[in-house]
């Protein structure tokens, strides 16, 4: 599994590793889609079939109800609705898979947040039957606000349209529209049916009118974004290894953590933020064994030439330097049921480095139908997305989120007991 988060092509799996979310209104198939992606590509265990199978005859089924291979707690499937984020791997020839299938409730906005916030790809459904509706472009400006690279309309249900086109090409025409007002530019249209199977994993034979890829096809082929490896190096200092051979005559000390961002080779000049100390990288070592270079997502433990003072919460750094900072403005969506306040007092936790810090205003809520600023009067509700100033009480080394998602967000933690208040995103 440590391989399969890392990312990168290899020989088995050419095309690399995408993250996908999907994501829609209410009752649009989510889970059924998700469910046929995994069967349809034998991705499904025999015993999660046979427990599936059991499930839907105690229901009255006629067949297996597939939704329930990603509604997996046990109010989701009494209730036949998706409250938590589902997380599911899996792999073709092709390309390896992370899927995350979030709620389509709008009292579950916070899910979709956490779910699309990794995403390389976002699956957005609309049930043809309803077209495009409000909790459609809530999701739409949620996935453009999180600058997710790519989005796929799915137009699910098209057998209970009789498989017209001149339906989905209404609802593709009127999301493409809408979808580009809130900056998302590029939109790959692909009618379906989830319950039936039609283009999702193989080409619809009802629908010969569509000449495009079925959803699998598209996900195996869609190029990736950027690769962390190719963004400047970032390492977030998670704990720093005093004398690991065990020689007390030693002072060698080695900072270990997970490479956020870029390549880092033996040799390499890198700045410690947010001191600004300068360096070189002396030593590398990937799971215990000495390493020239290190890819972005490994873990890595790193030993500098010289002994410079460093600590859990540091970063070192190479290539573009990031803004070493106090002030923050960012956009936060409130994860917890208690609302957040201006002035109120927070621990702030960004990559390994924790502070405490200060809401001190909040500028705006966001409509998220349409991305319009509303007035918000200093509180943000749960579910809510909004603008706010941040001081710290330390210097954090930070990016742009719109320049790197790792070191470009952070959690707002309530310091008296621990409980995550919102997520955040700088200057996005």
């Amino acid at each position: 599994m440590e391989k399969a988060v890392q990312g990168g092509a290899s020989g088995r799996f050419p095309g690399g590793l995408l993250r996908l979310a999907t994501c829609g209104s209410v009752d649009d198939g989510k889970s059924t889609l998700v469910g046929r992606l995994l069967y349809d590509t034998k991705s499904v265990l025999a015993d999660q079939a046979a427990a599936i199978e059991e499930v839907s005859r105690r229901r009255g089924q006629d067949g297996p109800d597939l939704a329930l291979l990603t509604d997996g707690l046990r109010a989701e499937r009494e209730q036949g609705i998706t409250i938590d984020v589902a997380y599911r791997y899996f792999a073709t020839p092709k390309r390896r898979f992370i899927l995350a299938d979030t709620p389509g409730h709008v009292q579950f906005t916070r899910n979709m947040v956490t779910g699309a916030s990794t995403a390389d790809l976002a699956v957005i459904l609309v049930d043809a039957r309803q077209g495009v509706v409000a909790q459609t472009m809530k999701h739409c400006a949620i996935a453009a606000l999180l600058r997710v690279p790519q989005v796929v309309l799915a137009v699910n249900k098209m057998d209970t349209v009789g498989y017209r086109e001149s339906v989905f090409a209404e609802i593709a025409e009127e999301f493409a529209e809408r979808a580009g007002k809130l900056g998302i530019a590029d939109v790959t249209a692909i009618p379906m049916s989830a319950l039936t199977g039609d283009n999702v994993v193989v080409p619809s034979a009802r629908m010969d009118w569509y000449g495009g890829d079925t959803l699998l096809s598209h996900l195996e082929n869609v190029p990736l974004g950027a690769e962390p490896a190719d963004m400047p190096v970032r390492l977030p200092v998670q704990y720093v290894i005093r004398n690991p051979s065990g020689d007390r005559q030693s002072v060698e000390r080695w900072l270990t953590g997970q490479l956020a961002s870029g390549l880092l080779r033996v040799g390499d000049p890198v700045v410690v933020q947010p001191s600004g100390t300068a360096s070189t990288v002396a030593g590398l070592s990937v799971l215990g064994r000495e390493t020239d270079t290190v890819r972005a997502l490994q873990p890595v433990a790193v030993r500098l030439a010289d002994d410079v003072d460093i600590s859990r919460g540091d970063m070192l750094t190479a290539g573009a330097a990031p803004r070493t900072v106090r002030h923050l403005s960012a956009k936060v969506c409130n994860l917890h049921d208690r609302p957040l306040r201006t002035r109120q007092r927070v621990l702030l936790k960004h990559t390994t480095r924790t502070v405490p810090a200060m809401v001190e205003q909040i500028d705006y809520r966001l409509d998220v139908t349409d991305a319009h600023r509303l007035p918000c009067d200093d509180v943000l509700a749960v579910n809510d997305i909004g603008g706010v100033r941040i001081r710290t009480a330390e210097p954090l080394a930070v990016d742009d989120y719109l320049e790197n998602r790792r070191t470009g967000s952070f959690l707002l933690i309530d310091p008296q007991d621990g409980a995550t208040l919102a997520a955040g995103m700088i200057g996005a």
